[in-house]
């Protein structure tokens, strides 16, 4: 009998404990419980009515601007006109999009081929590649053409050697990035460094043009025996 009034009173303080505690927090646990659910519903409600239709627009005014763009008609596709957006607009109205990112790629392409190499380098920096990597291998490789016509070497060779290790499935281009990383070395006159990238280029992507010419590259500063 002891035993069975021992389990009752420990029945009894667990009932009471738990009493005393959703009195004293009851208050607060029902004020988080509904935040949570207000901002569930709230990110729901933003993606349903503000994020997925604007996605749409951006896409469809983005979608002229690229016509423009492959025209060669680079002012027009970055800064519009009166009827057609361009993706100054696009990044403006929609930079929170996806067609927003990439109008910010396309951006600092048309101001780099202007001439515009510092908004060049702003558009391109903002950039987010989120995973497609040959479009991070794109941005990374326009920055590094971005800062050598600025005379910024250091700065090219490094955003040319993250161009080619982005996505190196990418040979031809993965090469070419890193050719001119060497070249711009080599220019520089650190020539144990462009001798090391040369190599490297040598070595990796062989079997294309820029790593098939690495090696009168070599010869010429003296590093082949």
């Amino acid at each position: 009998m002891s035993e069975k009034h021992s389990q009752e009173q420990e029945t009894e303080q667990i009932v009471a404990s738990a009493k005393n505690f959703w009195e004293k927090y009851s208050k607060k646990i029902v004020v988080v419980s509904t935040a949570i659910i207000v901002l569930g519903g709230g990110w729901l409600g933003y993606k349903n009515l503000i994020q997925l239709p604007n996605e749409e627009k951006a896409s469809e005014e983005i979608f002229r601007a690229e016509e423009n763009f492959r025209k060669d008609f680079l002012a027009l596709a970055l800064n519009g006109n009166a009827s057609t957006p361009g993706f100054l607009k696009v990044i403006n109205k929609y930079g929170n999009t996806g067609a927003g990112n990439i109008a910010k790629l396309y951006a600092g392409e048309c101001y780099l081929h202007l001439g515009d190499f510092q908004n060049a380098v702003k558009y391109l920096e903002d950039f987010k590649h989120n995973g497609a990597l040959q479009l991070g291998a794109k941005a990374e490789g326009l920055l590094g053409d971005a800062y050598s016509e600025m005379k910024k070497n250091d700065d090219a060779v490094k955003h040319y050697k993250n161009a080619a290790s982005i996505f190196p499935d990418d040979q031809a281009l993965s090469s070419e990035y890193l050719f001119r990383a060497a070249m711009l070395l080599e220019v520089a006159g650190k020539n144990e460094e462009a001798v090391k990238t040369y190599q490297e280029l040598k070595e990796k992507f062989p079997r294309t043009e820029k790593g098939y010419s690495a090696e009168k590259y070599l010869a010429r500063l003296g590093a082949l025996k």
